[in-house]
């Protein structure tokens, strides 16, 4: 017999005896969790009545008090004996929820841990990452050659394209961002103005800062940082927006009723950032120049006419249209980038976000590769 006191009151009872050649099991008390409860393998090891032959095995629960899973844990304990040594559950005068709930718990199997799977070799990890950059990459060059296609079809109306969602683009990517780009272009021509002042006064060169801040506003600066901005304010809403109508099959429906979501979603957000990114690099070209401006005047005392004189004397058309050039590319780069990841996202309620940030770094990834290997083409041809 087990039997716990608490408080003078009985909080749990197990009592073994025989009846024939079946063993009961006799529950009184209160059980719970919160108080010391009978095991039932403990009472099989100290009793004699378990130790003979028996066949069955059955409860009486007439002193039984109140009782929470606790109890269950000890019929369960009695049921996995009976399974051990072949036994019968026999009659029993236990509560009508208990087997219920007994059996609802043997319904559901314990969940097993699976295995970790075997650590692949470095070599094998090596091959599958390359086998995925190079699915990647086909799925870029299909995206594009659709997207190509789809433009060859517009001047001969083949393509009927959506204007009124290109408008929405040229708007958005206009008023839109000129306050951050404007900032950011300011900014910048701000600090490459101060790094030529404290780098070229010491050799008494001030007057040349006109220089640095015209090529490096012209040629470099003004389209990779507004290409930047636009990658991750542009290009995430591209993704996040084609995100969300794959997630509510939107996508689907367009497919279903014949209609390309290529021509119809993507190709207005691809012309439009093609026609807003060359007016963008320019106004940040215009903008940092005036940074860079008032930070001479202010600590060289340059005035504005010396200063562009001396800006014109060295920078040419060429390098502004060279820089315009490559705000464009990234312009298309951004665009691809972004709609490719919105429509290859998945289809739960964290594809849009998944989509959003691979369309940020895969864009500014593209705009920085494309800058190198514009420039190491400018620098073979004396560009």
């Amino acid at each position: 017999m087990s039997r716990t006191e608490v408080n003078g009151t009985t909080a749990a009872l197990a009592q073994l005896h025989r009846e024939g050649d079946a063993l009961v099991v006799a529950l009184g008390g209160v059980w719970s969790l919160e108080k010391s409860v009978p095991r039932f393998p403990d009472l099989v090891a100290r009793s004699t009545a378990a130790s003979e032959a028996i066949r069955s095995v059955s409860f009486d629960a007439a002193e039984l008090g109140e009782w929470d899973s606790s109890l269950l844990i000890f019929l369960m304990q009695v049921q996995s004996f009976c399974e051990e040594h072949s036994l019968e559950l026999g009659p029993s005068s236990l509560p009508e929820q208990v087997p219920r709930l007994l059996a609802l718990a043997h319904a559901v199997p314990e969940r097993s841990q699976a295995k970790e799977p075997d650590r692949s070799s470095l070599v094998a990890r090596i091959g599958e990452a390359a086998l995925g950059i190079w699915s990647d990459v086909r799925s870029a060059i299909r995206f594009t050659g659709e997207i190509a296609i789809a433009l060859a079809g517009l001047p001969t109306r083949r393509v009927h394209m959506r204007w009124r969602e290109f408008w929405v683009v040229i708007q958005t990517n206009s008023s839109g961002a000129l306050p951050i780009v404007t900032l950011i272009a300011l900014l910048v021509g701000v600090i490459i103005a101060f790094l030529g002042v404290v780098v070229l006064k010491r050799f008494g060169a001030g007057y040349y800062v006109s220089y640095l801040v015209g090529f490096g506003m012209l040629r470099e600066m003004a389209a990779l940082m507004t290409g930047i901005i636009i990658a991750g304010r542009t290009g995430a809403a591209f993704a996040a927006e084609l995100g969300s109508m794959k997630i509510t099959e939107e996508i689907d429906a367009y497919v279903t009723f014949g209609v390309s979501p290529i021509e119809h979603l993507v190709l207005p957000r691809f012309l439009g950032l093609f026609a807003m990114m060359p007016l963008l690099t320019i106004y940040a070209d215009v903008v940092g120049i005036t940074g860079g401006m008032l930070v001479s005047a202010t600590l060289l005392d340059l005035s504005f006419k010396q200063f562009m004189s001396g800006l014109l004397s060295a920078v040419t058309l060429s390098d502004a249209v060279f820089g315009v050039f490559k705000g464009t590319i990234y312009g298309l780069l951004i665009a691809v980038a972004g709609c490719m990841k919105g429509l290859q996202g998945g289809s739960d309620a964290s594809a849009v976000g998944r989509a959003a940030t691979s369309a940020v770094v895969l864009g500014i990834t593209l705009i920085i590769l494309a800058n190198a290997v514009v420039d190491w083409l400018a620098a073979l041809l004396d560009i």
